[in-house]
């Protein structure tokens, strides 16, 4: 399994294991690289700060989430990665990519062999990048590891709400770390929660509730803070209020 991209070590990529040790794809937490994050209960923690190299706060490990849960949270940050190679935007999808094939995130990958993952696309993708291939030349790989992300989501069952709460508090985080004072100031994390939304609004699908439909009409409002096309970090975004709150209607309509 290749394990890091020399042309992404020159991104400084940091690992920030933060509050309950979700890993952002941003560098720095936050103003003074300090962020709150939220735990399994949903309330949020004290963090630590975010260094380089991997080096991150107090607090725990992904690993120690439900398998579900850093599914989840994996396949947030690869179709951050996937939309924006899609898009040619090959350096912003990069850092989002590394997740399923850097031993920097192998907490999250711990029990996904169990369920089926198959690093195979996600090692072909990885390579596609680092030698400048167009994401028109890959499409089947890249189709490939989502039908691979999907595969274990089904497998690992669990509760579709408890999972999509997880997402909206970690998408808020994220949002919340990536605008300030009406201005994208960490594109990493703004692209991290479009992922997370992505990935709850399929999820969504499978949510058997009174008010399920109104669930995913909200996130559709969600992803409409995003241009059509992906999450790319330009224009003038809502704010994080705006997105705290849409995300707190999802959660008041799961059951």
């Amino acid at each position: 399994m290749k394990v890091e991209m020399k042309t992404w070590g020159a991104l400084g990529l940091a690992t920030a294991l933060i509050g309950t040790g979700l890993a952002g794809c941003g560098g720095e937490a936050g103003e003074g690289g300090e962020a709150a994050m939220v735990g399994e209960a949903g309330s949020a923690g004290e963090a630590g700060e975010a260094g380089e190299g991997g080096e991150g706060g107090e607090g725990g490990e992904i690993g120690a989430l439900p398998v579900e849960q850093r599914l989840v949270f994996m396949a947030g940050h690869v179709e951050a990665g996937l939309a924006l190679y899609r898009a040619g935007e090959s350096e912003a999808a990069a850092p989002h990519l590394l997740h399923p094939v850097s031993e920097t995130h192998s907490d999250e990958r711990a029990g996904l062999d169990a369920l089926g993952f198959d690093p195979a696309p996600f090692e072909q993708v990885s390579d596609s990048l680092e030698a400048g291939l167009p994401a028109s030349e890959v499409e089947p790989q890249l189709a490939a590891a989502q039908a691979n992300l999907e595969k274990m989501r089904e497998a690992a069952g669990g509760d579709p709400a408890a999972q999509i709460r997880f997402l909206m508090d970690t998408a808020s985080q994220e949002y919340a770390i990536a605008v300030k004072d009406g201005a994208i100031t960490d594109p990493a994390e703004y692209q991290d929660a479009w992922g997370f939304v992505t990935v709850a609004r399929r999820i969504a699908e499978d949510l058997d509730a009174p008010k399920a439909g109104a669930v995913r009409e909200t996130l559709d409002q969600m992803l409409g803070l995003w241009r059509e096309d992906g999450p790319f970090a330009d224009g003038e975004p809502a704010s994080a209020g705006q997105f705290s709150a849409l995300a707190s209607r999802v959660q008041l309509d799961l059951p």
